[in-house]
């Protein structure tokens, strides 16, 4: 089993316990509306392409919504736990791990930090390591940040150890003048995902240039 299978299975379980109306770290949505959300991403491609917004971005709400409204939620955690259908572009051989990963475990996050008394949980170095290689693509996501912006590894104590591809430091964003931010790779990974009044980050730099980037706000 696949670590993106991991996340899935485990969301489904802890969506399945806590039931539709709990709340989750997206605005606006509840655990049904996050559920719905994860179907249509995966068994609805007209609707999948206003994800992250656009112009088709109405008529994926609409979609949803509809999906929220209509559908018994046991029914659409089975269809997130069943996995994408053969016609899907995420059920390609290798497209679950490669394009669900980071967004199952955020996900699962979503919900597990929004309920009362979550705590930080442990992850294997295989997983640390996954999620620190899928970091370089939060040079898309902070794009529009107003300083440079690097990421730095704070569980690896060397060069190559604790690094699945060998780095400690990701630039994300060549820009001067620059803010660290620090962290283990689910902390970093829900910072740049934009769950960061939850992430615990460390940031370094001038503290105008400190201030301005937290004052930035970006969701995926």
């Amino acid at each position: 089993m696949t670590h993106a299978q991991d996340e899935r299975r485990a969301i489904c379980d802890l969506l399945t316990e806590l039931g539709p109306g709990k709340p989750t770290l997206c605005a606006g949505w509840q655990t049904g509306d996050l559920a719905a959300h994860l179907v249509l991403r995966e068994r609805r491609p007209d609707a999948g392409a206003g994800v992250m917004g656009g112009p088709l971005a109405g008529y994926t709400r609409h979609v949803q919504s509809r999906l929220t409204a209509r559908t018994p939620f046991p029914q659409l955690v089975n269809l997130i736990r069943t996995g994408p259908p053969r016609f899907s572009a995420f059920g390609l051989p290798g497209a679950d791990d490669r394009l669900n990963l980071v967004e199952y475990f955020v996900h699962h996050e979503d919900v597990r930090r929004a309920q009362p008394g979550w705590k930080p949980r442990a992850v294997s170095e295989e997983l640390a390591d996954l999620l620190w290689d899928r970091l370089s693509l939060a040079r898309f996501y902070l794009r529009g940040a107003p300083v440079g912006v690097e990421l730095a590894r704070s569980d690896a104590t060397t060069e190559g150890s604790g690094a699945g591809n060998g780095r400690v430091r990701i630039t994300v964003k060549a820009r001067t003048p620059v803010v660290t931010v620090s962290g283990d790779p689910v902390e970093l990974t829900l910072w740049t995902m934009g769950r960061t009044s939850v992430a615990d980050v460390h940031m370094e730099g001038n503290d105008s240039d400190v201030a301005a980037l937290q004052a930035t706000s970006w969701r995926h």
